[in-house]
């Protein structure tokens, strides 16, 4: 069992940040609650599912638009798990799994939930990009840079508020909408054939190929880690009557959310159907042709304009709630807390450069085939995402009264197994195609099976081990713990030995008073000091420079200061980087406590990592007084 840890609260900057508590009124305090909903729905129309629905339009007509619909309903039902997981349990899927399960396992959560946004992001980028060419003729990697101020406007917005950036992603989820609304009234399709779409069938390996990919394109990992922080943006009181409404409201919020996106989703695929394979045009998967091949089916330049018009919004409202699932993954599972700015840059980075790699070594034509395998890595994804969720909304212990019942859990695993079973077929079709392809197979032996089997494992694992720690009647570890006995006589703690850190600010006179005020007589001190200098971080405690010096001596003035006020009184001094050294000296003292100031240093490194506060009181086993000067 992992070791518990604190975590901050998802999304800080936005958390909590939508007051519902002051309104009036059934239809005022529903519209209060919609909006995430909104934000997660654009992930369920991005680029990556026009490329799954052309192509499965343009080959099978509508004969896959029932793989469409129980996609929705899958998604339906595990959005609102997740909705369901934040607002009683405070925690985001990526702060739950943390608190969970152990450093190893969660590492590997992590680098799969990092995979599964990049391949969302690859398609993202690379359909915004589209859009921009087909409507303005520009180079596809010119229109990869441009993403890149996908960040600066996620800041703008961001800075603005929840309500205004739900405000921004609906205006694009109606461009969208409107202009597929436009694109069918064109096309003309056979309304009888779209009701026998929804009859189950897969007519060929093919189309289970992109069967997985419409799963994977329609019920994405990162939306399960991002609907489960935004619901937190809602403020409302913390009673079960306040919670069982924020759920119900949630509920309404992702029923109408996703059913527009299946609308646009099904239009899509409607599109293809009634345009490319009625004209026997079987071959259409790329979202260029598909875009050319329209004004001279439909006969009129319209139809390819909303169809651009489209993919650019789908293109520019995915990126930004990608971006936002990268930063909670991040410190959900890492506790990495860097500055939003630099974090949000890295996260969009790290979507453009495999993008600028595919254009520039593979070309602009291999870009379909990236956006079909993006949601098909999607997919192959998403039983690490689900398995957990459904266990941790499942538990009593975590959810209490509102742990989900046995009706929702058996959808819940259904929606699981057909993930997992349908995943499993085509990862063992294709390692067996290459096995039987390759000239080398002792490579794919070594590598690629290994590889996939350590994965399945996980996958077992993280599954049964709750069934497994029940059978053994372990508990499972809660984020929170229980509550423990208020004692009525309490007892003061002694501090026999503590260490003050000094960082010869304004800040050292509270760290000095503090101290003294918890401490005694026979209390003994240590004042410890870190030089952080370029030549520190070099030698060590080999350095003779004039700062060493100085420090030393300051720091022994401190403590002939105390001694004259007749406390025992010693100095230690560090070298290099304070988040190891402080810890280091402490511990040799064998302190009781460490009194130290908010900042921990005052170099450049606070702009990219903030203080040293929390990783040293995480590396220390005793209490740990921050105060501020």
């Amino acid at each position: 069992m992992g070791k518990q840890q604190h975590s901050s609260k998802s999304l800080e900057e936005v958390h909590g940040s939508v007051d519902t508590s002051k309104k009036k009124g059934l239809w005022r305090k529903l519209f209060a609650f919609l909006g995430p909903a909104y934000l997660i729905s654009v992930g369920y129309m991005d680029p990556g599912n026009w490329a799954t629905d052309i192509a499965g339009g343009s080959q099978y007509g509508y004969k896959l638009i029932w793989v469409l619909l129980m996609s929705n309903l899958m998604a339906l039902l595990l959005q609102s798990l997740c909705a369901r997981l934040g607002i009683v349990s405070g925690r985001d899927l990526a702060q739950a799994s943390k608190e969970t399960y152990s450093p190893v396992v969660n590492f590997m959560l992590y680098i799969l939930a990092e995979i599964a946004i990049a391949a969302c992001d690859l398609a993202e980028v690379l359909g915004m990009a589209i859009g921009l060419q087909l409507l303005f003729d520009i180079p596809l990697i010119w229109g990869v840079c441009i993403t890149v101020l996908d960040t600066f406007l996620l800041l703008f917005l961001i800075n603005q508020g929840m309500r205004k950036m739900e405000a921004f992603i609906l205006a694009l989820v109606a461009v969208i909408g409107v202009a597929f609304v436009i694109e069918m009234v064109l096309a003309e399709p056979s309304i009888s054939g779209i009701v026998s779409g929804f009859k189950p069938s897969i007519p060929d390996s093919t189309a289970l190929y992109i069967a997985i990919g419409i799963i994977g394109a329609t019920v994405m990992p990162h939306n399960l880690y991002l609907h489960s922080s935004l619901v937190q943006t809602r403020k409302f009181e913390r009673t079960e009557k306040a919670m069982r409404k924020a759920i119900k409201f949630n509920f309404i919020d992702t029923a109408i959310a996703l059913n527009l996106a299946f609308f646009v989703n099904a239009a899509i695929l409607v599109l293809a159907a009634a345009t490319f394979f009625k004209h026997g045009m079987y071959e259409v998967a790329e979202i260029q042709d598909a875009h050319h091949f329209l004004e001279s089916i439909l006969g009129t330049k319209l139809a390819p304009l909303m169809f651009a018009i489209a993919l650019i919004a789908a293109g520019q409202s995915s990126t930004l709630t990608g971006t936002l699932a990268g930063q909670i993954v991040m410190e959900g599972y890492l506790n990495l807390r860097i500055q939003p700015w630099l974090r949000r840059m890295l996260t969009r980075l790290i979507a453009i450069a495999p993008a600028l790699f595919t254009i520039l070594v593979f070309g602009e034509e291999s870009t379909n085939e990236l956006l079909i395998l993006s949601q098909v890595v999607l997919s192959l994804q998403l039983g690490f995402a689900i398995i957990p969720l459904i266990h941790f909304v499942s538990d009593k212990q975590r959810m209490g009264v509102f742990a989900i019942g046995t009706a929702v859990k058996i959808g819940a695993w259904l929606s699981a197994a057909i993930v997992v079973i349908l995943n499993a077929k085509l990862v063992y079709e294709e390692i067996v195609g290459w096995l039987q392809a390759s000239s080398n197979p002792t490579v794919l032996w070594l590598t690629v099976v290994p590889i996939s089997l350590g994965f399945a494992f996980l996958l077992v694992w993280i599954t049964f081990r709750p069934f497994v720690l029940k059978f053994l009647n372990r508990p499972i570890q809660l984020p929170h713990g229980g509550v423990n006995e208020v004692q009525t006589e309490t007892v003061r703690p002694e501090y026999k030995k503590i260490a003050m850190a000094i960082d010869f600010s304004k800040t050292d006179d509270a760290i000095l008073n503090h101290a003294l005020a918890l401490g005694k007589e026979d209390t003994e001190f240590l004042l410890v000091h870190v030089v952080e200098t370029a030549g520190a971080h070099m030698m060590g405690d080999e350095i003779k420079d004039y700062e060493t010096s100085e420090d030393g001596k300051n720091l022994e003035e401190y403590a002939e200061r105390l001694r004259g006020m007749g406390y025992k009184a010693s100095v230690k001094i560090g070298f290099g980087n304070p988040k190891k050294s402080i810890p280091k000296l402490v511990n040799e003292f064998d302190t009781d406590l460490l009194v130290m100031g908010a900042h921990g240093h005052k170099i450049i490194k606070d702009l990219i990592f903030g203080t040293t506060v929390d990783a040293v009181r995480h590396a220390l086993d005793i209490p740990v007084l921050i105060v501020r000067g």
